[in-house]
């Protein structure tokens, strides 16, 4: 299989600081992979190391099996947003992706385009300096997308957004990879990236501590499965018989705890109890997230 992203063993130390240490995963086309760790766990400096903006101390990274450097025309195959303070102050924000997009070879009509994609057209002449941070984010996505990538690597693109904003970057990021495209997003704000991301790497101390789907990350930490039932205490003890220890969560319901939702279905149905529905609920990604680097976190 061919993978859009690929690090192999990639280690990057300043002096005695051992920022990024043995660092390997791969992200497929078409897939929105959440990037996560605690502050300070490497994920800028990853980025950078992906984007050749810093040398890995060993190790390597590759983006369409190539390092980035070596991309013809890496502009139009990799947008990439790490800083939303990049700007000239005195330009306006039209004028920022003209000069971007002429150094990569893209007609005015493409800057256009994109501010029209980003929802900036009516402050596209005024200056960068009167920007909000949202706007700022919002114009530094426009720049990545100036040469219609098929990568797009975001460091923390919902900072500054309203809940609208936030919303709008959620429905574009889907829409974006619907078609085959991928996005590789750092972020701390785990409630948002919960209901954009398919997958999950999740790094501390720079080592890589999770890397998985979304679905089967929340549902194999400290998940739950919903029975419902008209013998909730048949089931119950069914239950407790194989030491699944269970909660009643309402009127004819029980949440099973620890347990998958073939292993309770089973159960039922040697106990012969009648279920009336199955359902298997995860653990939230914060509290997946705190489990997983809680202790280690600097």
């Amino acid at each position: 299989m061919a993978y859009v992203v690929q690090s192999d063993s990639l280690t990057k130390k300043y002096g005695s600081i051992l920022a990024v240490d043995d660092l390997s995963f791969k992200i497929e086309s078409g897939t929105i992979t959440g990037f996560l760790g605690p502050n300070g766990a490497g994920k800028t400096t990853t980025l950078r190391m992906l984007l050749g903006l810093a040398n890995p101390t060993s190790g390597h990274a590759t983006i369409f099996d190539k390092p980035y450097e070596s991309l013809e025309t890496p502009a139009l195959r990799v947008g990439a947003v790490l800083e939303a303070t990049d700007f000239h102050p005195g330009r306006s924000g039209r004028d920022h992706l003209r000069t971007l997009s002429q150094a990569v070879g893209l007609p005015d009509a493409r800057v256009d385009e994109v501010l029209g994609v980003v929802e900036l057209q009516s402050a596209a002449k005024r200056r960068v300096k009167g920007y909000s941070l949202g706007m700022r984010q919002r114009l530094g996505l426009a720049a990545a997308l100036l040469g219609n990538p098929d990568l797009l690597v975001l460091d923390e693109p919902a900072n500054g957004l309203d809940p609208e904003g936030v919303r709008w970057l959620r429905d574009f990021l889907r829409d974006f990879a619907s078609g085959g495209r991928t996005v590789l997003i750092s972020s701390h704000v785990l409630a948002e990236v919960a209901q954009t991301v398919d997958q999950v790497l999740i790094i501390n101390h720079g080592r890589l501590v999770t890397e998985s789907s979304l679905d089967d990350l929340t549902a194999r930490v400290g998940g739950s499965v919903r029975v419902r039932s008209p013998q909730l205490t048949q089931l119950a003890e069914a239950l407790q018989r194989e030491g699944i220890s269970s909660t009643q969560s309402n009127d004819h319901a029980l949440l099973a705890l620890g347990t998958t939702s073939e292993q309770v279905g089973d159960i039922c149905f040697a106990a012969g109890v009648a279920i009336h529905e199955l359902v298997t609920e995860g653990s939230s990604l914060e509290e997946v997230f705190l489990d997983l680097t809680s202790g280690e976190a600097s």
